[in-house]
């Protein structure tokens, strides 16, 4: 009886289980049957070239390369090199392993199939303590090195002090030391009272550059900020210089001390005078976290969000991109940064290279280190500083990443996920259009959708986002946006002269921003010519009614045929329209070319009466033009911000043997920036928009017509055929809409940050 109970509960458990199961299917599917379709993640259409495997001739070093070179090196035990992070600066320290270009001819001869692959290479710097001086090595071949040769006087013309380095984590590891058994363990009271810095403890430290006045100098002046969000904003009218010259921390001391508008000459004095009273006290008071990036509101809805409907229009593959048209290998450089080369455009190569070269400002101020300073960043490395991009805000969140790794003051390569990204996008207005009204009634348009090549470096206080842009219509643009925090200091009498205050007793210094591109174009083979339009205008006399007379503009052309005719200065009237041009012609006779388009706001620079001013010799110049040079590779250099007045690249050095640029292969130097103001809207951070410069490389004649208009993105409308799909995809899209297949967020971007310890 309790049997046949028990089958009967059974039973009647499968039937409501399949009735429930039933009904939860019905609204399931009811529920997926009214959503958007996923977006296909395959690609639709074919892409319109192949990939080419002799782009990695540029690739950066693998970190299995990095790691063979290391060891090389390690086993000349002539050099008696370490690796060790905190290495001394009386040691000898491998500071650095980088890709060591190949000869522009054999990379030419090479990448056209006439020319044996050139060898591999690497650039090695090592700091020699031990001997007083830096030394390059070129180490090869890769992947199995079996020479090394020192290429320093063949690079540089001379001999490198050791002065000339940059600070290593073992020096700062040294100097942060020195500055508690010198400095914050004899000052406990004042650091108590005006900065509320407990026994042991230490305000953070920003180092002013250049370091002195003159060739060998390597006296520091450093500024203390408080431990805050955006400590560059919170300076405290403390600073201190330090003369650390000798290779031997024993030898180091302090010079001078700075403390709220006051020099004092020593710790001892300052400590003195304070505990008399002699001195006008700073007195601590607590300060808001205005620093903080944190949101001040809960964000309630998500912004526009890109994605592919139809798939990705362009593919990586190991160092090289295909999109649309273009094809191009790049790279990132640890010295210099973002970097790409033999850009094509339907098959013909239009640049050889494209390449960040340097960042420099010029900062005033009523104190000591920010009235020195003169920050040259590639001296610290702007491509090291490129770490893991933000999906969705650094980058759309459906863009392509790149991990790259780097070896530069570290004990072994590292590497940092995500920090180039490439993404199509629409920017945001048509590329062309026109509504013809009067006649042929009809529309045509075409979005601007360009592929973007990014990455952004936070050197110290700033931020900078670097993008080219490479569209349709054949033209790239290079250019460079600042955000992060404004460098700033203590407010003291006089000190308004040089900015505006931003928060309280803080001043936001003046300050200029310069960048410099390279620019390699080989318009129709190497074998260019520097060209120059403009207009003027022409008092003419009418045809019709020869007394009367108009004003009408004409055009001026000009070849410039030498390199010092083709320096063209900052603050100097200079044609509107510069060329680099080939002497093939297009249907219409015109020389094909390619036209460099400066957009820019920079400040004045540095006067050529300052000594510092031959380490920055390139920022002289809106764009600079001069014949192709394998030892002229980079307009600055590592060496130039500690040894800023016997520069190891003076790049005024390049124009001066004035040498023909008529019909040879020609380089163009461009240098765009802004001038920066600091304003109250600068706090907590610089905002991107309007902050930034650079260059637009914009096809002259060098086609028939418009490229662009053989791109399927084209749309066009008549009268009568408004929804028809057969020339205006727009017309489908409410049938083919889909929603995107989202990658999850993840970040690790803080795995490669500095660490000051072993």
């Amino acid at each position: 009886m309790g049997e046949a109970k028990m089958n009967s509960l059974v039973k009647w458990a499968l039937i409501l289980f399949v009735l429930v199961s039933l009904i939860l299917n019905v609204v399931l599917i009811a529920i997926h049957s009214n959503r958007t379709p996923k977006c296909s993640a395959q690609r639709v259409h074919a892409l319109r070239g192949e990939h080419d495997e002799r782009s990695l001739v540029f690739a950066d070093l693998t970190r299995e390369e990095y790691l063979l070179v290391q060891q090389y090196m390690l086993k000349q035990k002539d050099l008696d090199i370490s690796t060790n992070q905190l290495t001394k600066p009386s040691q000898n320290f491998l500071f650095l392993i980088d890709l060591s270009l190949p000869k522009k001819s054999a990379a030419l001869s090479y990448l056209e199939g006439k020319g044996q692959k050139p060898p591999r290479e690497a650039t090695v710097v090592v700091f020699h303590g031990t001997k007083g001086h830096v030394k390059e090595y070129v180490v090869g071949p890769l992947p199995n090195p079996t020479y090394h040769r020192d290429v320093t006087v063949e690079r540089f013309k001379t001999e490198l002090p050791i002065n000339a380095r940059t600070v290593t984590i073992g020096e700062y590891a040294l100097l942060f030391e020195f500055m508690h058994r010198e400095v914050f363990s004899k000052l406990e009271k004042l650091l108590k009272e005006s900065f509320d810095v407990d026994k042991g403890g230490m305000l953070d430290m920003f180092e002013q550059m250049p370091r002195g006045v003159s060739s060998g100098d390597r006296k520091t002046w450093v500024s203390f900020f408080r431990e805050m969000s955006g400590m560059y904003i919170h300076p405290v009218g403390f600073e201190v210089q330090v003369n650390h010259e000798s290779v031997h921390e024993r030898d180091w001391k302090v010079e001078r001390v700075f403390y709220n508008g006051v020099y004092f000459d020593s710790v001892e004095q300052l400590s003195q005078k304070y505990d008399e009273g002699s001195v006008k006290k700073i007195v601590y008071k607590e300060r808001p976290d205005y620093g903080s990036l944190k949101p001040r509101n809960r964000p309630l809805q998500i912004g526009p969000q890109l994605f592919y409907a139809e798939g990705k229009r362009f593919s990586i593959d190991k160092n090289h991109v295909l999109y649309m048209d273009w094809s191009f290998a790049f790279g990132l450089s640890s010295l210099t940064g973002m970097r790409v080369f033999d850009v094509r455009f339907k098959g013909d190569r239009i640049i050889y290279e494209l390449s960040v070269q340097e960042a420099m400002s010029v900062y005033g101020s009523l104190t000591p280190g920010m009235m020195m300073t003169k920050f040259l960043d590639s001296s610290i490395g702007i491509g090291r500083f490129a770490h893991e991009l933000v999906r969705g805000v650094d980058c759309p969140h459906e863009a392509a990443f790149v991990d790259t790794y780097r070896y530069i003051d570290a004990p072994a390569p590292i590497r940092f996920r995500n920090s180039i990204c490439v993404f199509e996008h629409n920017m945001g207005q048509p590329l062309r259009r026109h509504f013809a009204d009067f006649f042929h009634n009809s529309y045509g348009g075409m979005a601007n959708s360009a592929l973007v090549f990014r990455t952004i470096t936070a050197i110290g206080n700033y931020d900078y986002m670097w993008d080219f842009i490479f569209y349709q219509s054949g033209s790239v643009e290079a250019k460079v946006h600042a955000t992060g925090y404004i460098s700033s200091s203590y407010l003291v009498d006089g000190n308004l002269k040089y900015g505006h205050q931003v928060a309280d007793k803080v001043l936001g210094n003046i300050h200029t921003h310069f960048i410099n591109f390279k620019v390699d174009l080989d318009v129709l083979g190497v074998k260019n010519v520097f060209q120059t339009k403009d207009m003027q205008y022409v008092n003419r006399s009418l045809p019709w009614m020869p007394q009367q007379h108009a004003m009408v503009p004409e055009l001026v052309e000009n070849q410039v045929r030498t390199e010092k005719e083709a320096a063209l200065r900052h603050g100097t009237k200079t044609p509107r329209y510069l060329h680099i041009a080939s002497n093939r012609t297009n249907r219409w006779g015109h020389a094909r070319s390619y036209r460099l388009q400066v957009y820019s706001f920079a400040g004045d620079h540095l006067p050529e009466s300052e000594a510092e001013e031959r380490s920055m010799s390139w920022a002289r110049y809106k764009v600079a033009v001069t014949k192709h040079k394998d030892l002229e590779q980079t307009s600055s250099s590592l060496y130039n911000q500690n040894n800023m007045w016997t520069p190891a690249v003076d790049f005024s050095k390049f124009i001066d043997d004035n040498e023909s640029i008529d019909n040879e292969d020609l380089v163009a130097w461009v240098t765009a920036g802004f001038l920066h103001i600091p304003h109250a809207e600068d706090i907590p951070n610089t905002v991107t928009v309007g902050n930034g410069g650079g260059v637009l490389l914009r096809p002259h004649n060098y086609f028939d017509q418009d490229p662009s208009v053989q791109s399927a993105d084209a749309v066009y409308m008549e009268p009568g055929r408004e929804g028809s799909c057969a020339s205006n995809r727009m017309a489908c899209l409410a049938q083919e809409t889909c929603s995107p297949v989202l990658e999850p967020f993840e970040y690790h971007g803080f795995d490669g940050v500095m660490k000051f310890e072993d």
